[in-house]
């Protein structure tokens, strides 16, 4: 896309090349066990300590300290040399793309504001706060092993079990600067509508005044489609640009598909007096995702999921990719073994993924870290970085579902319990409130309450028993007469089977013998028997008509975890072609 620059943290929403700086590689560290920064005033008087590389987790060979250990309280500084000509007139933003949990930021010794999460991303205005030369810039960030956080697959004992791997604590994606005009773009909101060939556009405008207005510009491989202005006066403005062009498709119109990832380039220009004052570049796709009783259906046609369980960990960098070519490198061999989409688990990923994503064709299920406790503290922190990730990662046409809650994490008890019923169905309903087009799907895998597809997860070894489980017996499962894995029900009590859509969502697993690690099921010796068993769940999948699709685990090894088709260091166990083959075998009409 013409928009985006390598490396920029944030390939949806991009300004000129002078305009931001990344704050990635050495900054000073140092451990806070007995928690006395603040009372000792480290943001004042930095303690002698170590360097650490960021945007890597201390817990990770990567940063260069490769210290495993738990250590709840972990401070950063940074010299921040600013030129007089980039503070004179622009506001100057700081960007966290992701810090684990509490996150204090203090700028030249005074205090600049804080944030709890660690899966979206969060800003800190600092105009106020910078001088031109030298600035300081000191970070603190805390975890904990508490359980009412959103922490995905971190664990919070001292040691690794099952699928639970080293924790990750503070500052483990892309820390950046960017100045602004006091008056600029601070979001864009875009939904397709191929059927129609518009674009929605919904905009938000800093410190909006007279004489102002928003231009933007549609183009497609340097052919232009449209160009409207509308006045910026106001806060938010709404408008639709006509995307339909004959001149630049005979049919009218390029739609985003896996196989034809299309994309436009959009630009919108912020003018005062006829002045430009901010410009952001950003680019959409023309897709429309949407149920039509049993089938999901992309730009109207009945779509398939293959997908791959994706949990993007690194064996030196952890939950942090290595470089941006990692996540390039993941997303092609992934499509090189037949799939054609990712369940993103557990974690909300670099952005710069689901820009690849976007580019290459790969279909995205957006997941949230799950909380392992119900409680009022679980609800609210939940809650609110769920709706942070979902407006921020909104525009990604890849994204094709939302996956808050998986496999009744942190809702232990949503089988009978009123109030935890109540919770997934509130954030079904948030997260419609946003995104009214996007599949949800509230609890993964079991006991569903209110979800636009029904999803179930099954490690059944053998394809016989897997065919004769669903071909034969799949309405008692969807009634809650049949529990296929772990005794667990389809539905929530007081929950009924309502005509979705039915998706494998977790299914595999298989692991070779290497005397340590686990998979699931018995493990494999060689090729050959990966191979058979691999063809045949899968295959028997794609034999039932009452399915849409399915979701294989995994792409990688993770530490103690071997069933990934990959190991850590990305090495297919088996040929992709094999595993291509047989994925993308036709079995049934809609396969």
């Amino acid at each position: 896309m013409k928009c985006y620059q390598n490396g920029y943290p944030r390939p949806q929403f991009v300004r000129d090349r002078q305009s931001w700086e990344n704050l990635d590689g050495p900054w000073d560290f140092s451990f806070d066990d007995k928690n006395e920064g603040i009372a000792k005033k480290w943001f004042n008087t930095f303690p002698a300590g170590r360097e650490i590389i960021v945007p890597f987790c201390h817990e990770s060979p990567a940063s260069g300290i490769g210290d495993s250990s738990r250590h709840d309280v972990v401070w950063y500084r940074k010299t921040l040399t600013l030129h007089p000509r980039q503070k004179q007139g622009s506001r100057v933003i700081l960007h966290f793309e992701g810090s684990d949990y509490h996150t204090k930021l203090w700028v030249n010794g005074s205090f600049a504001g804080s944030h709890d999460g660690a899966y979206a991303r969060f800003s800190f205005d600092i105009t106020s706060y910078v001088k031109p030369g030298n600035n300081t810039l000191t970070v603190r960030a805390e975890d904990s092993p508490d359980i009412s956080q959103p922490r995905g697959k971190q664990r919070w004992k001292n040691e690794s079990y099952g699928c639970w791997y080293v924790q990750t604590t503070g500052i483990w994606k892309t820390v950046w600067l960017e100045y602004v005009n006091p008056s600029h773009i601070a979001s864009v909101k875009m939904t397709p509508f191929p059927s129609r060939g518009i674009l929605d556009i919904e905009a938000e405008i800093e410190s909006p005044c007279e004489d102002m207005e928003l231009e933007v510009q549609i183009s497609f491989k340097d052919l232009m489609v449209t160009k409207l202005t509308a006045d910026a006066g106001a806060k938010r403005l709404c408008l639709s640009a006509g995307v339909f062009s004959t001149a630049v498709c005979e049919w009218g119109l390029h739609t985003w598909s896996p196989g034809n990832p299309n994309l436009y380039d959009i630009s919108f220009t912020l003018k005062k007096s006829g002045k430009i004052i901010d410009q952001v570049l950003s680019y959409f796709g023309m897709r429309e995702i949407r149920i039509d009783g049993r089938y999901i259906l992309l730009n109207g046609h009945p779509l398939y999921q293959r997908l791959i369980l994706d949990q993007g960990y690194w064996k030196d960098s952890h939950l942090t990719p290595p470089g941006e070519q990692a996540l390039v490198t993941d997303i092609d061999k992934i499509l090189s073994a037949g799939y054609n989409g990712v369940r993103k688990h557990q974690k909300v990923e670099d952005e710069r993924f689901l820009y690849w994503a976007d580019v290459k064709g790969l279909l995205v299920w957006s997941e949230m870290a799950s909380a392992y406790e119900f409680n009022d503290d679980a609800v609210s922190m939940f809650t609110r970085e769920w709706m942070e990730v979902v407006k921020q990662h909104y525009n990604h046409p890849s994204i094709i579902t939302w996956t808050p809650f998986n496999e009744s994490w942190g809702i232990s008890s949503i089988k009978n319990r009123a109030d935890q019923q109540a919770f997934t169905q509130t954030i079904y309903y948030l997260t419609k409130s946003y995104d009214q087009y996007r599949p949800v799907i509230c609890n993964d895998g079991w006991e569903h309450t209110v979800s636009d597809i029904i999803t179930l997860h099954d490690y059944e070894e053998k394809g016989d028993d897997f065919f004769a489980r669903y071909g034969e017996h799949l309405e008692e499962i969807l009634n809650n007469r049949l529990y296929p894995n772990l005794h667990r029900a389809c539905f929530a009590s007081s929950h009924t089977y309502r005509g979705q859509p039915i998706i494998i969502s977790e299914y595999g697993g298989i692991a070779f013998d290497d005397g340590q690690g686990w998979g699931y099921g018995n493990k494999v010796t060689t090729k050959e028997d990966f191979i058979k068993r691999f063809d045949a769940i899968t295959t028997a999948i794609k034999k039932v008509n009452g399915l849409c699709g399915f979701c294989y685990t995994q792409v990688t090894d993770v530490q103690q975890e071997i069933n990934g088709i990959m190991d850590m260091d990305r090495n297919f166990k088996i040929d992709p072609d094999i595993l291509r083959e047989i994925n993308e075998r036709k079995v049934n009409k809609l396969v």
